[in-house]
C-alpha cells in the first residue's frame, strides 16, 4: 500500500455511528439455513485478486456457493462500506488496514469474529492485537509490511551504505546538487516521520494499566518527538530533500526521482517492489538505519485484514470464507501472487518466502517496529501532526511550536468527538 495515511483518519460522526449500529443485521437462528447456492462478495484490495483465485475456487467447491471477489483500495473499503453495508449491496468479506479497526466496530460495521485459539495461535503476536478491541477480535491478518530502505546499486553499493540516519545526512550532504540526491523520505507525514521522533522517544499514544492506548497520554510533542523533528527539518532546511516532496504530490515526486536514477535511497514499502522492479533499477532493500543514540529507526506494522461486514446476510459463512482466505496453506499461495508478507507465524521462517530480500528486510525491521494505533482516536491524529510536520519541513515554524500546536489540535478533536464514549 502506498502509505499516504491521512485518506484513513475518516471523520468520526456520532451520528452516523449510532444509525450503522442499529442498522447492522443481527442473524437470527431462522437465517442460519443452508448456504448451498447462497453468493458471497468478497472485497479485495487492487491488484491482489490473484493473490486468493485458487482459494476462491477451492471454498466454492466444497461449500457449493458463488464467492464473488470486487477489487477496490483496501484502505478506501470501510467508506464504501459505510454507503453500501445499509444499502445491501456491500460486500460479505472485506479487507482493511488495522488501525481502522476501532473506528469499524466503534460504528458497527464489522462483526466480531468467533474462531478456535488454534486459529488465533497461526498470526504473529502484533499482527493479531491490530484486530483485537476490548479484547475481541474482528479480523484475521493476511499481510504485514512495515517501511524499509530501498536503495539504486548503480548509484551506491550495499558495503558503502550508510548505518545511521545522521551518516545518509552527510552522505547527501556531498551529493545532492538540487537535481540529484542522496537519500530522501517523505518527512512531511507523521507515518514517515515517526520512525525518526519514535526513536528518539516520541509516541502517539501512551499506555494504560491494560497495555492499551491511552489516547489522555499524547507523544506527539514531547522532547523526544521535538528532537527527532529537528534532525527532520535539517534535511529540507538544508536543500537535501527537494521541495517537491512536500505536500500530497510528494509521494509521486519522491518514487519518479528513484525510478529516474536520481535518489540513491528512498523509504518506501513493499508496496513498491513491483513497480521498481518494471522500472528497471537494480536496488536493494534493507531496513531502516539506526539513529546516533544507538536505537533502530522504528516504523508503524501495517496489517492488513480479513474482516466480516456487519451487513452481512450470511455471517457465519462469511467468517468460514475469512478463516479459509487467511490460513497458512492460502496464505502462503497468496504470497506467491502478490509478494506481500504473510502474517502466519510459521512463515517467517518459511525458507522459500525469506529467499525475498523485501519479505527478509520487512522481518528484520518488524523487530524494530510498532503497532499503528486502531482506536478511533487515532483518526484525530494524522492530519494535525501532517499540518505541523509541513510547516516543519517548510521553515515556517520550528519543531516544538508546531509540535505542540498539533498536541493541542488533536486533543481538541479528541474531546469534542470521543469524549462520549
Amino acid at each position: 500500500m502506498k502509505m499516504v495515511k491521512k485518506h484513513t483518519g475518516v471523520m468520526l460522526c456520532v451520528a452516523i455511528s449510532l444509525s450503522l449500529a442499529a442498522c447492522g443485521p443481527q442473524e437470527s437462528s431462522s437465517e442460519k439455513t443452508s448456504s448451498k447456492g447462497s453468493e458471497l462478495v468478497v472485497w479485495e484490495d487492487k491488484e491482489k485478486s490473484i493473490g486468493i483465485k485458487d482459494a476462491v475456487a477451492e471454498f466454492e467447491k466444497e461449500h457449493d456457493v458463488k464467492v464473488k471477489v470486487v477489487e477496490k483500495p483496501y484502505a478506501q473499503q470501510i467508506e464504501d462500506l459505510r454507503m453500501d453495508g445499509p444499502a445491501g449491496t456491500g460486500p460479505d468479506v472485506l479487507t482493511m488496514p488495522g488501525d481502522q479497526i476501532g473506528t469499524a466496530v466503534t460504528e458497527g460495521l464489522i462483526k466480531e469474529l468467533n474462531v478456535e485459539k488454534d486459529v488465533r495461535s497461526l498470526y504473529t503476536d502484533a499482527s493479531i492485537q491490530s484486530q483485537m478491541v476490548d479484547q475481541k477480535l474482528y479480523g484475521l491478518p493476511k499481510a504485514v509490511e512495515t517501511t524499509v530502505l530501498f536503495y539504486n546499486k548503480d548509484l551506491i553499493s550495499e558495503d558503502e551504505l550508510p548505518q545511521t540516519l545522521e551518516e545518509w545526512y552527510d552522505y547527501s550532504k556531498k551529493t545532492a546538487d538540487g537535481s540529484k540526491f542522496g537519500f530522501l523520505a517523505l518527512f512531511d507525514q507523521i507515518y514517515y516521520a515517526q520512525s525518526v521522533m519514535g526513536g528518539y522517544g516520541g509516541y502517539i499514544f501512551g499506555k494504560d494499566k491494560d497495555g492499551n492506548d491511552d489516547p489522555s497520554d499524547l507523544g506527539i510533542n514531547n522532547e523526544g518527538a521535538v528532537k527527532g523533528a529537528e534532525l527532520i527539518q535539517k534535511f529540507y532546511q538544508d536543500g537535501l530533500f527537494p521541495a517537491g516532496i512536500v505536500g500530497e504530490q510528494g509521494i509521486n515526486v519522491l518514487e519518479s526521482l528513484f525510478t529516474e536514477g536520481k535518489a540513491a535511497a528512498i523509504i518506501s514499502g513493499p508496496w513498491n517492489v513491483e513497480a521498481f522492479s518494471k522500472a528497471g533499477i537494480d536496488y536493494g532493500i534493507t531496513k531502516l538505519p539506526k539513529l546516533e543514540n544507538g536505537k533502530n529507526m522504528s516504523s508503524f506494522i501495517g496489517v492488513k485484514s480479513y474482516n466480516v461486514s456487519a451487513f452481512s446476510k450470511h455471517a457465519e459463512l462469511a467468517q468460514e470464507l475469512a478463516v479459509f482466505l487467511a490460513n497458512e496453506k492460502n496464505s502462503k499461495k497468496r504470497y506467491e501472487q502478490t509478494k506481500e508478507v504473510p502474517a502466519v507465524q510459521s512463515l517467517a521462517s518459511d525458507k522459500a518466502i525469506m529467499k525475498s530480500e523485501a519479505a527478509r528486510a520487512v522481518t528484520e525491521q518488524s523487530r524494530y517496529s510498532e503497532q499503528t494505533p486502531n482506536i478511533p482516536e487515532m483518526n484525530e491524529i494524522w492530519t494535525p501532526a501532517d499540518s505541523a510536520l509541513q510547516t516543519i519541513a517548510t521553515g515556517k515554524a520550528s519543531p516544538k511550536k508546531a509540535l505542540d500546536q498539533a498536541a493541542e489540535t488533536a486533543k481538541g478533536q479528541m474531546k469534542a468527538k470521543h469524549s462520549g464514549k
